[in-house]
């Protein structure tokens, strides 16, 4: 049977002797012990050929545990002090993998405040997904730093609600500005409402939703717009996040532009 040497990759026969003695010879393996114990005894040994005495103090035998087999004994002048050095990888990963690049940083800027009216929930039923309901939208009214108007009759939402009660709403609906004449823009919002059951439970009643403190449940959205009016072109290429609060016949909505 032949054994490898990891440091130098030559084989050998897999013979303990023949193994120090390659040991004493191989330049990859002292090089690791002088960067990683120049004080090692076998360091002295491969220089000199012959091996330190041992030290008076130590004449009696000593009991091997697995802890000594790694590390060697307090004082052991013995081939090996330690456990042998690990052979340094080519490649060592930064310590930071995130590269500083030089790009301007998004900020958000309050920009449009949305209040919709709604009807009551249609109940579609359980579905492979969780619990769907649609909303209808009756009207609303908009306030934004580039207009102000109302919300089109006839926008929905399509609610799913998981098990915990989180529910995920995808709504589409149209602005229409008080310009002379006005512009349209599309809507698209989507997002999620979540927190803790007994709020989210109180949310779906309609005696319960009106006292529950906003603060107490989470509803974020962003939101896209699209209008081929040439006079809010811009608003094509913006972005938008949102925190919501429900109430018993409405949402109120604060969306802040990403800039």
């Amino acid at each position: 049977m032949s054994a490898q040497c990891i440091y130098c990759q030559s084989v050998r026969a897999k013979n303990t002797s023949r193994q120090r003695a390659h040991l004493l010879e191989c330049p990859n393996y002292l090089n690791a012990m002088k960067e990683h114990n120049p004080q090692s005894s076998i360091l002295e040994l491969a220089a000199n050929g012959t091996p330190t005495p041992a030290s008076s103090s130590s004449k009696t035998p000593k009991k091997r545990d697995a802890d000594t087999m790694v590390n060697g004994f307090p004082g052991d002048t013995g081939l090996v002090t330690r456990g042998p050095p690990v052979p340094r990888p080519s490649f060592v990963a930064p310590a930071n993998p995130l590269r500083a690049v030089a790009y301007t940083h998004p900020r958000l800027e309050r920009d449009l405040q949305l209040v919709v009216q709604l009807n009551p929930k249609i109940t579609v039923g359980k579905t492979i997904f969780g619990d769907s309901n649609w909303i209808s939208f009756i009207s609303g009214h908009w306030s934004a730093r580039w207009g102000k108007g109302t919300v089109v009759p006839g926008g929905q939402e399509k609610q799913l609600v998981a098990q915990d009660l989180s529910t995920h709403v995808d709504s589409n609906f149209i602005l229409q500005t008080h310009d002379h004449p006005p512009a349209y823009i599309t809507v698209r919002c989507e997002g999620w409402r979540v927190g803790p059951r007994d709020v989210l439970e109180k949310l779906n009643d309609p005696a319960m939703v009106d006292t529950i403190d906003p603060k107490s449940y989470s509803f974020r959205t962003y939101l896209h717009m699209e209008t081929g009016d040439t006079r809010y072109l811009h608003l094509n290429t913006g972005l938008w996040i949102g925190s919501g609060i429900k109430r018993s016949s409405d949402v109120i909505f604060d969306f802040y532009r990403v800039m």
